[in-house]
């Protein structure tokens, strides 16, 4: 079977695939990306071929790949591109694409061809630097920046580049760069630019480049979503392929929702001029309602949903969501009390937008999420994700956010620990043993085997317990009643279809 590569594509297009232009392969190189990592290529890669798709942005990508492991030959081989397999919904509708990217020009490997990428830092289309190096990647280390080989850190490969760019150029602002990080980590520009800035001290870098750094560049914090996980399980990767028509070694899978959200002002507009390509990619002077969105509505629905989920006898989200009422108390919970809990000013429209999108990612056919992964550190996820937006909830109303309250009671079931096991502690759900990945399960062990017969004072010391929440939540009124009486219920009756009828329904929580 033949390869992707520019000859296939400048041949008939296999019908189940969108090409891109041949003209694409001669738009100059506007972008210095660091990494070859999957979400890379599923979200920032394949939003600018879009963009050049459109005629809008008319740049490619040249890579780094920083890290020994793997390799380059694939890039090589397949000149740069690869397909994009996107599958999901989006606005109830079953979404099914296939796209090759002809976004990346050439993958450098900063460990051989390092005096290569300082030479594309002297390019005058070089407008943009692009990262994503894992979270740990945004890190000080005291690497010498003005040796031949590359520095071992991100942000010193980086500083090399902005400081050979310098040299070359001078003081000119024109020739400064945005850069994006999109390493998951908060405010990543911010504190990008703060270990430039030490790292050019350490090194005792000229005053006015030091300016030039300050002033001509802007670090854009910046906040991705998308879920990709790259290469399909073997017997999908042959299926597709067979559908392709071709054989993709980087074939990447990804879901159809995406989001960009980049920081920044008029200039960072102009010069990331592929945002208007695609309705995911915002950028704005403060993207923290984007931050609270994701971290409210999408992860605070997760964490208040896995234990009655998974204790109703859902092993996936996508089985949750296929089940009517387990979807209603989803859906429910995220519209009725955890949009209108969230504790930071945001846009309504854009709210009510992301909470449908969200929808739709749970209902997502191609992806398997387990309820038994989400619940892994149950305990700080509840505290970081939702209680702010419990306070704020009865802040506004003054009342139980009855959906919130449910998912408290099943959380406090399903840390009840029946065993011990190697160190760690285990559930007991239908006769079959379910590991409790918490740092909390030994003190919920002792409690439930201290209060084995009181429910009500399991629900009123965990509520009291201010390690755990920093607050007293049994001082919120009505709240430790109403977790309690769910408590009750789902202890009394238990199983999949007693949760249905009487707590998943509009009547169990009026």
């Amino acid at each position: 079977m033949r390869n992707l590569s520019q000859r296939l594509v400048a041949g008939d297009a296999p019908v189940a695939v969108e090409m891109p232009q041949a003209s694409l392969f001669a738009l100059p190189e506007k972008v210095l990306q660091f990494g070859t990592g999957v979400l890379l290529r599923g979200l920032p890669d394949y939003l600018i071929n879009k963009a050049n798709q459109k005629g809008v942005f008319n740049g490619r990508i040249v890579v780094v790949k920083s890290t020994d492991g793997g390799d380059i030959t694939a890039f090589e081989r397949q000149d740069g591109l690869y397909t994009v397999g996107i599958r999901g919904i989006e606005d109830e509708e079953t979404i099914e694409r296939n796209v090759v990217c002809a976004a990346i020009s050439r993958v450098l490997s900063a460990k051989s061809q390092w005096a290569e990428v300082l030479a594309f830092a002297a390019a005058p289309e070089l407008q943009v630097v692009i990262s994503n190096t894992t979270e740990v990647g945004i890190q000080f280390a005291p690497d010498d920046i003005r040796q031949d080989t590359a520095p071992s850190s991100f942000p010193g490969k980086l500083l090399a580049v902005l400081y050979t760019r310098w040299q070359a150029f001078g003081n000119d602002p024109s020739k400064g760069l945005v850069i994006v990080p999109t390493e998951l980590i908060p405010a990543n520009g911010t504190q990008l630019e703060k270990i430039l800035l030490e790292l050019a001290h350490r090194n005792q870098l000229e005053s006015e480049f030091i300016d030039w750094l300050e002033t001509a560049n802007t670090c854009c914090n910046s906040l991705v979503d998308r879920i990709v996980p790259g290469l399909p399980n073997a017997d999908a990767h042959q299926q597709l392929t067979e559908e392709l028509g071709y054989q993709d070694d980087l074939l990447t899978m990804s879901e159809a929702y995406l989001l960009w959200a980049i920081e920044g002002n008029a200039r960072v507009r102009e010069v990331l001029s592929f945002h208007s390509a695609d309705k995911g990619i915002f950028i704005q002077p403060d993207i923290n309602q984007f931050r609270e969105l994701k971290l409210r509505l999408l992860n605070g629905t997760h964490t208040l949903s896995c234990g009655l989920a998974f204790l109703s006898g859902f092993a996936t989200v996508r089985a949750a969501m296929e089940d009517k009422a387990m979807a209603g108390f989803i859906s429910n919970l995220m519209l009725a009390d955890l949009l209108p809990g969230i504790p930071y000013p945001v846009d309504e429209k854009i709210a009510q937008r992301f909470a449908m999108q969200v929808l739709d990612r749970f209902r997502n056919p191609y992806i398997e999420h387990r309820w038994l992964a989400i619940t892994l550190n149950y305990s700080a996820k509840l505290r970081m994700r939702v209680l702010a937006d419990l306070l704020h909830y009865y802040e506004r109303f003054g009342k139980v956010p009855q959906y919130v309250a449910l998912g408290f009671a099943a959380y406090l079931l399903f840390m009840r620990a029946t065993e011990q096991h190697n160190g760690k502690w285990h559930g007991e759900l239908h006769g079959e043993s379910y590991s409790i990945e918490d740092s909390q399960a030994g003190y919920f062990a002792n409690l439930w085997e201290k209060h084995a017969d009181e429910p009500a004072e399991v629900v009123h010391e965990v509520l009291a317990n201010e390690t755990l929440w920093e607050h007293d939540l049994t001082q919120l009124p009505g709240f430790a009643d109403r977790v309690t009486y769910f408590l009750h219920q789902l202890l009394e009756v238990g199983g999949h279809a007693a949760v249905k009828a009487c707590f998943i329904s509009k009547a169990a929580v009026s």
